[in-house]
């Protein structure tokens, strides 16, 4: 599974800044994971299936390719869907963050909920993190993580430190690194535009 997955997001090798600023060697094109539905199917309905010992009411997913496989899930298990929002900010002095929250206006329909996160890749976790974060804020119980591949071990990591059930269709060992600590730049190789 894992290789189909790869080749459906045209895995390239490289050096790569990712949106948690981590730096690591593997590329994926993410949405073309959407280009052709039928495709994914199969692995959103692996994934349904995996998730429904949860207990979960809903499915939620951070914007956008998550969101889009959480609305996939939660359609074939007959559950509700909610995502939540990229929100991306400047600090005073010109940092860029980003965050994700669910949008004002399903919050109270997910308050109190028992809630599976679904996100396509899980890699450093940082969508995951601020997804779940906002989910306890607003009163929601996560009880699973789900993804298609998890790249490294920060997804189940993030899981046993929130005591949720994980579940990747597919996990594959993965570097990243700090900048400060990459060997890349360290080396000199540039940073390649994905």
């Amino acid at each position: 599974m894992e290789d189909r997955l790869l080749e459906l997001m045209a895995a390239r090798h490289g050096h790569f800044e990712f949106e948690s600023g981590h730096h690591g060697e593997l590329w994926l094109d993410i949405p073309r994971l959407f280009v052709r539905p039928e495709q994914l199917r199969p692995f959103a309905m692996e994934l349904a299936k995996r998730l429904s010992d949860t207990g979960a009411a809903i499915v939620v997913g951070p914007a956008v390719e998550g969101a889009l496989l959480a609305q996939i899930v939660a359609e074939i298990a007959s559950l509700e869907f909610g995502f939540s929002d990229r929100i991306v900010s400047r600090t005073t002095s010109g940092e860029v963050t980003v965050d994700y929250q669910i949008p004002r206006a399903l919050r109270q329909f997910i308050q109190g909920k028992r809630v599976a996160v679904v996100d396509d890749v899980v890699n450093a976790g940082s969508a995951i993190c601020a997804t779940l974060k906002n989910l306890t804020d607003i009163g929601a119980v996560p009880v699973g993580l789900g993804t298609l591949l998890a790249l490294g071990d920060s997804a189940a990591s993030i899981a046993f430190s929130h005591q949720l059930t994980f579940i990747a269709i597919s996990q594959r060992d993965n570097r990243l690194w700090e900048p400060a600590d990459c060997p890349l730049c360290a080396t000199g190789v540039p940073v390649d535009d994905p």
